[in-house]
């Protein structure tokens, strides 16, 4: 019961962190790497207590754990990958600023190079 709620602890730290903008504020944490591992333990994570509640107990409260549990693997699955893409966007790119600030800024230039 603790690894999941730690889990949950952090993505809710996480969400509060990006919605107060406190990813701009301390540029010392590198924030979409520090989401990226956050997806991959949370997979992990749930994938192994899903396994444990399935295969250890036979009543219909863990198969439903177990069920609710391998349906948070697979959206923090899609997480990560998503995550992954942006991380990898951001590391080729090798600026300091987040791929979805690249990408308003990006889109707001108004260049008639062309």
């Amino acid at each position: 019961m603790m690894a999941p709620l730690l889990e949950f602890l952090l993505a809710l730290f996480l969400f509060f962190a990006y919605a107060s903008k406190l990813n701009e504020k301390f540029k010392g944490l590198y924030w979409p790497l520090t989401d990226f591992l956050r997806c991959v333990t949370a997979a992990v994570i749930y994938f192994a207590i899903s396994i444990a509640a399935v295969s250890k107990y036979s009543d219909g409260a863990s198969k439903a754990a177990g069920v609710f549990g391998f349906i948070a693997t697979i959206v923090y699955a899609i997480d990560f990958y998503i995550t992954f893409n942006d991380l990898v966007t951001f590391l080729k790119q090798g600026s300091s600023e987040p791929p979805e600030r690249r990408k308003s800024e990006d889109e707001d230039s108004d260049s008639d190079s062309d």
